[in-house]
């Protein structure tokens, strides 16, 4: 059963808090910064009103997950550090002696409260509609980009992902004490899943006798992290599938397997919306989503800044639509065409045709394609297929037994040749030198809050993972720029 209220905490060593907790820690700077009561109105729905035990306050929940994401830590670890360490349990709302929660609590939390609720636009709007109450942000020019997060369970098969985590477990064991190696289970040698579920419960249980040994916080944490896997995460190794990830493609020669955050950040680096796919999705048909998600967040959007992949013609033409400027250069095939070996072919503007370098003609000439769609009509030149089979230069040219012999040129729109001239002009120049910043907010978000790994299956399990992250840089970059 959920309280209506969050509970006043009574108890006679509150005052610790002003002596322990300086006032410009930064989760002391979040909590007097930030209303958290919106958290009621959101699962307040997902909770029993009239009848069952209390349930723990939502509001320390949600606090809960947003340490995980500054910390990136394990369950298990982050309340362990919750009962000593005083800031966080200042943030928590917690009296000093308080009793903190069972882990398996923040399982629930993430499974049963926080489902139907769309907690990603949620937290960025709360931290978009912040910064700008209090006058953070001033430009109207949003940024956009994609950053890819792999899949936590298709990186390596279930036993490899057994043996990878007690293999840093023994190691950093063998740090403090090398004898350990003597006491250890012999390592499996078979290919057997269940063998090495069966090693690894083995070693757990011989490092728990070594009661010195476990107090050490970097054997704790690796142990737990083990532990974690064999126990929680046991159901999703043994599927060994992530349904929802996919195939993605940094390069032409890269690929990742999992999803894909595509991001609009404004020039003061505050995220004003987010969308997560799957990691083959295209980051341009995303661009129409983000500009919504960031003007209904509160951003009055006057330019759209980004790469070439941004550049496609139908958001080019959606962007003038609302009268908005898009910083994305064209790609080289637009603005250059896709023509090969255009130095052995040249156009006789008198003719109107194209004459190869043997001197001969085409000798008509077809459009292709439709007008008002998003590929480009073709303009395609033919030759007299008699003379390209006696040509001197037939070599590399024409193909024996081939039935025709044409050349193709691209036909450049209105839409791309207005944009060809901006990309020319002092603005746009200016502009594109913004794009750096969201790169570095991409780095933010993998280095420091772990996001270049999923931490779950599924794309609701990724949606939560980006939810908290965002949230977490957005109001450490509010704290920087208040200051």
């Amino acid at each position: 059963m959920i309280q209506e209220q969050q509970t006043m905490t009574f108890s006679p060593y509150m005052e610790l808090y002003n002596l322990i907790v300086p006032v410009d820690n930064m989760l002391r700077k979040i909590n007097d910064l930030i209303d958290f009561s919106f958290v009621y109105d959101e699962v307040k729905d997902n909770y029993c009103h009239d009848n069952g035990r209390n349930a723990i306050d939502p509001i320390r929940m949600f606090k809960y997950l947003f340490l995980k994401s500054i910390h990136d830590l394990s369950d298990v670890d982050l309340v362990e550090r919750s009962k000593y360490d005083m800031s966080f349990k200042y943030f928590l709302h917690m009296a000093p002696e308080e009793e903190v929660i069972d882990p398996s609590s923040l399982t629930k939390f993430r499974k049963k409260r926080l489902k139907n609720i769309n907690l990603l636009d949620l937290l960025i709007n709360k931290t978009v509609e912040l910064a700008i109450e209090k006058d953070i942000i001033k430009g109207n020019s949003i940024i956009v980009d994609a950053t890819h997060s792999k899949a936590r369970y298709n990186q390596m098969s279930p036993k490899e992902v057994l043996m990878d985590r007690s293999k840093k477990l023994r190691k950093t064991i063998y740090e403090i004490d090398e004898g350990m190696k003597k006491k250890f289970p012999t390592k499996t040698t078979t290919n057997v899943f269940e063998d090495e579920v069966e090693y690894c419960q083995m070693l757990i249980e011989v490092i728990e006798k070594e009661e010195v040994l476990v107090q050490y916080p970097k054997v704790k944490e690796r142990l737990n992290l083990l532990k974690e896997t064999v126990a929680d995460d046991l159901e999703q190794l043994q599927l060994s599938k992530d349904q929802d990830a996919k195939v993605g493609h940094k390069s032409a020669d890269s690929a990742f397997f999992g999803y894909k955050t595509h991001i609009a950040m404004s020039e003061e680096r505050i995220i004003t919306a987010a969308t997560v796919t799957t990691g083959e999705k295209n980051d341009g048909k995303q661009l129409q989503t983000l500009i919504e998600k960031s003007i209904k967040a509160g951003m009055d959007v006057k330019t759209v800044i980004g790469d070439a992949a941004y550049s496609e013609k139908g958001n080019i033409e959606y962007t003038n639509e609302n009268e908005m400027k898009l910083v994305a250069k064209l790609n080289p095939s637009v603005t250059q065409g896709f023509r090969k070996k255009e130095d052995e072919f040249e156009f006789n503007k008198d003719a109107g045709m194209y004459v190869c370098k043997a001197g001969h003609m085409a000798i008509r000439k077809a459009r292709q394609g439709k007008k008002g769609v998003a590929a480009n009509q073709v303009d395609t030149y033919y030759f007299d297929i008699e003379r390209c089979k006696r040509c001197p230069f037939k070599d590399g040219c024409y193909k024996e037994g081939a039935k025709s012999k044409s050349y193709s040129v691209s036909i450049k729109s209105n839409v791309h040749t207005e944009q060809i001239k901006f990309q020319e002009s002092d603005y746009f120049k200016e502009k594109s030198k913004e794009r750096y910043k969201i790169e570095a907010k991409n780095s933010e978000l993998k280095h420091r809050h772990g996001y270049d790994v999923a931490t779950s299956s599924g794309l609701l399990g990724m949606e939560l993972q980006g939810a908290m992250a965002i949230f977490a840089v957005n109001v450490k970059r509010i704290l920087k720029l208040m200051k």
